[in-house]
């Protein structure tokens, strides 16, 4: 049970996390989840979430290093591929051999071969807070790209060099050669058998098929558990680097991938929501446990009192500074090497390769290693400084993703005019097709479906607002303009009070109902002149409404009594009526404002449609008349999609994401749940 509740605590901070990350982008994801996790540890201090490191590697290293292998553009892994294999092979013997000999310096109570292992589990990098990062500001493309394609082979050969060193810490014994000899086996074997047990079970599943077993659901599940099955297999079964025997599989995947036929699209879509769905979490929990187990981490160090806590946070600044800065002479070094000796290389700059050291944020394999260090040597002794060795790991992850957060933006601002065309926010042309979906509504618009079309009208404005919030740089403008359209139904809502006022002063209603109007648009006011609290208390009443109805209880809101009296519901659309001929004179006035005047106005018109329509007739016909509605309108955006096109507005990658955009509306109009 205690295990179910912190799953849960872990899932709820993951979303509370994402939440924060969106009202506070220039923090990056990551840095919020650590903290959410940091937090958790403080507040539930009996809360835990050991894993083994292999287990670790399992459940999260394994299926993210396999996505990225199915997903990392074939072409630039090939044409990187010597910077790749510099900084994953070579970068990290480097930092290895000079960080430790620079830890064992600074800090003589650390052996030279525990040196060694923090600086060895310290090199392999994490892309998962750099693409945080990168959502928000511009990191040259190429500089991207060398990170992911290192991060899929440094876990790798970070993880061999750090056991091997922890090995000689814990037995007394080491041959550089055994070990060299061992690192080869596990990177060639963890290859060949990535790529072999990917071709089985792809062969596996178009047998299957064959067989007549074209169940969706069964070959999602077995492509889903694909990463799991080739680490088990090559990890515990051949002990090779099953960390290299995934990414290969994930490259052999995309390289064999079946085409997208149409018997095969339904399983595509759910395999890939199901992968985003995965990522997401285990992208996010991964972060969440490293700062769930931080504190606990520092702890013994902190209470030590031989080493001040000044002292060991200055250690943990020059090892973070000495880590990146070998990261950075690599960098240039290869990049000098790479121009004058290799085909095709750019000419060397210390801003990239400022760019590519501080991308270089140490994260969750990093963390999971330096955990899995033992308690005890062979001899029975404790392991030496095992508990400054976690403060100095976690604290080096820390500080190198505070470093990217700090200076990777001030870094990238000569950067962000060379933004490509590819990057481009496209929720304006979104918009643009949403505007022509209404437009089509409108032409489809008869007497028989104008409940129905009305309210489509009014979900795809809905979406068109959402759309402008995510704008970049938009949102005072978007501000603005709803400001500007309240002020607009505020006047309407007080020519509906002066006629509700007319028809008091002429005595055509009694004071019972006259006073139900006024209650009514004094709410109306309040909740145009206020904020979050009159639209939650709004939607609180609505649910509550919704429930007495479904009940059946007999309402004695004021509002409810209306609806039920046909003389109240006369004068209520009336009122409208009235208001609507205020505004449309109103619009003449006011050129300028006519297109948010007659937004206002469709609302009314939407209302008075309701109020015109009996209950069973909306229950039963109008959703069926809005899908109907809404598969005519897709012909006309995915027009206006290859209008855009042949026009040049938008590129071929831009088409498919907003293809996209309309077969998500599309799928959810078609489907049909099936046991």
């Amino acid at each position: 049970m205690d295990l179910l509740i912190t799953i849960i605590l872990l899932l709820l901070s993951l979303l509370i996390s994402n939440i924060i990350s969106h009202y506070i982008p220039s923090i990056p994801t990551a840095l919020t989840q650590i903290a959410f996790g940091m937090l958790l540890a403080f507040v539930f201090e009996d809360i835990s979430f050991e894993i083994d490191t292999e287990w670790f590697l399992l459940l999260f290293v394994a299926p993210l290093l396999y996505n990225d292998g199915r997903y990392f553009p074939r072409e630039e892994l090939w044409k990187m591929r010597a910077p790749i294999f510099g900084n994953a092979i070579v970068l990290v013997i480097l930092t290895a051999i000079g960080g430790g000999y620079f830890i064992n310096w600074m800090i003589p109570a650390v052996p030279l071969a525990a040196a060694f292992a923090l600086a060895a589990i310290l090199s392999p990098t994490d892309p998962v807070a750099v693409n945080g990062i990168a959502k928000r500001i511009h990191i040259p493309a190429g500089v991207l790209h060398l990170v992911r394609g290192e991060s899929l082979i440094n876990d790798a050969s970070g993880l061999v060099a750090f056991n091997y060193a922890v090995a000689a810490v814990v037995t007394g014994y080491f041959s550089l050669s055994e070990a060299s000899l061992d690192f080869v086996y596990k990177f060639i074997l963890g290859a060949l058998l990535g790529a072999v047990l990917a071709l089985l079970i792809t062969w596996a599943r178009f047998i299957l098929r064959k067989q007549g077993i074209n169940d969706v659901t069964f070959h999602t599940l077995l492509h889903i558990i694909t990463p799991f099955i080739i680490f088990i297999v090559t990890e515990d079964l051949l002990h090779a680097s099953g960390v290299i025997a995934v990414v290969v599989g994930g490259i052999v995947h995309s390289l064999v991938r079946e085409r997208r036929e149409f018997a095969s699209a339904e399983e595509q879509v759910l395999t890939e929501n199901i992968w985003s769905l995965i990522l997401f979490i285990l992208n996010g929990v991964v972060f969440l446990l490293l700062g769930l187990n931080i504190p606990s981490s520092m702890r013994d160090t902190v209470s030590d009192p031989s080493i001040g806590n000044w002292l060991v946070i200055g250690y943990v600044l020059a090892i973070g500074v000495i880590i990146l800065g070998i990261r950075f002479v690599w960098s240039y070094v290869f990049a000098h090497f790479e121009y004058r000796y290799l085909p095709g290389g750019a000419k060397p700059n210390l801003k990239n390769a400022l760019f590519v050291s501080l991308t270089g944020v140490r994260g969750a394999v990093t963390m999971a290693g330096i955990l899995s260090i033992p308690y005890f040597l062979d001899s029975g002794e404790a392991f030496p400084a095992r508990s400054l060795l976690l403060f100095l790991a976690a604290g080096v992850i820390l500080f190198t993703l505070i470093a990217a957060t700090v200076f990777l933006p001030m870094l990238s601002k000569g950067e962000e005019a060379e933004n490509t065309e590819g990057d481009r926010d496209l929720a304006p042309f979104k918009q643009r097709l949403l505007y022509k979906a209404v437009d089509e509504i409108r032409q489809q618009m008869k007497d028989e479906n104008k409940t129905a079309a009305y309210e489509l009208i009014g979900e795809y404005r809905r979406r068109i607002h959402d759309l402008g919030k995510q704008q970049n740089g938009k949102m005072k403008a978007l501000d603005v303009e709803m400001d500007v359209r309240t002020e607009i139904r505020i006047k309407a809502v007080k020519a509906e009070r002066r006629y509700i006022q007319g028809l008091m002063d002429e005595n055509k209603i009694d004071d019972n109902l006259f006073h139900t109007f006024e209650q009514s648009l004094e709410y109306r006011e309040e909740a145009l002149a206020g904020s979050l609290q009159s639209g939650t208390l709004y939607l609180v009443g609505k649910m509550f409404r919704r429930w007495r109805k479904l009940r059946k209880f007999s309402s004695k809101e004021k509002e409810l009594v209306i609806a039920k009296i046909g003389k109240g519901k006369d004068v209520q659309i009336q009122a409208m009526k009235a208001a609507i001929e205020f505004l449309e004179n109103y619009a003449s006035e006011v050129e300028e404002l006519r297109g948010q005047i007659q937004a206002v106005i469709l609302d009314y018109k939407m209302i008075i449609e309701r109020l015109s329509t009996s209950a069973v007739k909306y229950d039963e016909k109008q959703e069926e008349q809005k899908e109907e509605l809404r598969i005519k309108v897709l012909d006309v955006e995915r027009s206006e999609i290859q209008s855009m096109y042949e026009s040049g507005e938008i590129n071929r990658e831009e088409v498919k994401e907003l293809r996209r955009f309309i077969n998500y509306v599309e799928s959810a109009a078609l489907y049909e749940h099936t046991e």
